[in-house]
């Protein structure tokens, strides 16, 4: 069995620049050369050069696809000011100027969706799969959940908030039956569909 990916959700989200930091020098798994990164818009393109020369060099090879945006981030968190005795004051009186805390804006990459949304094309996916396993591990917030097979063995992966936590599957002869059965939704019996 060839190492592949079967099922992979994405939520992570990190600043573009420790992005930028990390893929300069990223540990690359055999099966890569090495990686490119493309920016079109708001949209980022980490594409796989795969070490086998024998792929045509038509064959896409994967890619993991974010998309980019712009979050302010401050210095220090703004306190909760309460209002006054006597009801909230809508305009500071002469001489008070509401100070708003230092900021600026942020760029982040956000890699969200599913499997074909974030990792993208079958030639060297599982080593891509790695890729973006490292990344969820520096990622500041999101999650990354994932079922894969390396050498014939099924893994579940889990990273959340860049720590690895906790994962296991459970192989079901039918999909009604297990603990994740009674969690879908009944579309034979709903009442809102007529």
């Amino acid at each position: 069995m060839k190492d592949c990916v079967f099922k992979l959700h994405s939520t992570l989200e990190l600043p573009l620049e420790d992005l930028h930091e990390f893929l300069d020098d990223p540990p690359l798994p055999e099966e890569l050369e090495s990686i490119d990164l493309t920016r079109r818009n708001n949209t980022l393109i980490v594409s796989a050069v795969a070490e086998d020369d024998s792929l045509s060099k038509y064959t896409p090879t994967a890619q993991l696809k974010a998309s980019v945006s712009e979050n302010r981030v401050y210095e220090e968190p703004p306190e909760e000011q309460k209002p006054p005795a006597g009801g909230p004051r809508w305009g500071g009186g002469p001489g008070e100027e509401d100070e708003m805390p230092p900021s600026e804006l942020v760029e982040y990459a956000c890699f969200k969706g599913d499997r074909e949304t974030v990792l993208q094309n079958t030639a060297v996916q599982y080593a891509m799969f790695e890729v973006l396993r490292d990344i969820a591990r520096i990622a500041e917030k999101g999650t990354l959940t994932a079922i894969t097979a390396c050498e014939g063995d099924l893994t579940a992966t889990r990273i959340v908030d860049g720590e690895e936590r906790p994962a296991s599957l459970e192989v079901v002869e039918d999909p009604t039956e297990g603990p994740a059965a009674s969690k879908g939704v009944d579309w034979r019996n709903n009442e809102f569909i007529s």
